[in-house]
């Protein structure tokens, strides 16, 4: 039985600290925090898979093991903020003179990545309505390497289609990247919809109680996993083990708060979008509301 026949609770709460009840083994049933920068070794040519805190750390490890779990992708990386995943991703898999595809409305603090980007390396980037497919393929170009969207954006919370995207960069064999921090992984696995890598801010819903900064990556492919894998150690762009130990923690609730979440949206969504001094509310939410009503209107009436 794999980690993905699991359900999402099961997996949020468990993977990264099944016990595996070997003898002699602590067997805890919690991640502990490790704080050793270093660890011991029984053989100097036989080093083990733990050597230095920054290359790997075994409350990091069992983190990321349940972000793999999450977005049910092989490979999952942490990261110290969001931005230095995204700073990775650029770091790892593109040169100067490259062209990237953004949707129009993502994070603040992603496109002024770009921006430096455009302007220290010769990165070239261009922003598109991304709710429309075929604004992205009229955008690509013979130097384009990549496209980056958010579904939901932050912050007017556009959507586009993930999976029909992903098709079209299949098709001029581009990379997907798709940040997922706004509906998570309890709502949506960009993977299992075509996307290459799945970023995420760590510090708003996943760890969920205002008390961490982090990021994480999310991938299926072993060549692009070792690459970013070697960039998180060269950069040191890593959590620390007191963060990782909190987001373990935090993401035991994550299905609970997600559901809680969404409920209090629509209702403020709704009355705001009622309220006479409110000219527009940004809510996709509302236009699924919308046509509900206008379907049940539209059911015949019964006789009976």
């Amino acid at each position: 039985m794999s980690h993905k026949d699991f359900s999402f609770d099961t997996r949020a709460i468990h993977i990264g600290e099944m016990a595996e009840f070997l003898e002699g083994s602590k067997n805890e049933v919690v991640a502990p925090i490790y704080l050793s920068s270093t660890y011991a070794r029984k053989e100097v040519k036989n080093p083990g898979f733990f050597q230095y805190s920054r290359s790997q750390n075994p409350t990091r490890f069992a983190l990321e093991q349940r972000y793999a779990s999450l977005e049910k992708t092989t490979y999952g990386l942490g990261f110290a903020s969001g931005l230095a995943a995204e700073a990775t991703l650029m770091f790892a898999l593109l040169k100067p003179g490259d062209h990237i595809i953004g949707f129009d409305d993502l994070y603040g603090g992603t496109k002024r990545l770009f921006h430096q980007w455009e302007e220290k390396y010769s990165l070239e980037v261009s922003l598109v309505d991304a709710t429309q497919v075929s604004n992205v393929e009229a955008a690509i170009r013979p130097e384009t390497k990549l496209i980056w969207l958010e579904s939901p954006t932050n912050p007017l919370l556009k959507v586009c289609d993930i999976q029909a995207i992903s098709d079209l960069a299949r098709k001029y064999n581009l990379l997907v990247v798709v940040d997922n921090t706004f509906l998570s992984p309890y709502f949506q696995n960009p993977a299992e919809l075509g996307a290459d890598i799945v970023v995420h801010s760590i510090t708003k819903y996943i760890a969920g109680h205002s008390d961490v900064i982090g990021g994480a990556i999310m991938l299926n492919d072993k060549v692009l996993y070792e690459k970013l894998k070697f960039s998180q150690n060269a950069l040191g762009v890593v959590p620390s083990p007191f963060d990782c130990y909190l987001v373990l923690r935090g993401l035991k609730t994550l299905s609970m708060r997600m559901e809680k979440h969404q409920s209090n949206a629509l209702a403020i969504a709704t009355w705001l979008e009622s309220h006479p001094k409110v000219a527009k509310v940004y809510y996709p939410g509302l236009k699924v509301i919308r046509n509900m009503k206008q379907d049940f209107v539209r059911l015949p009436v019964s006789e009976g």
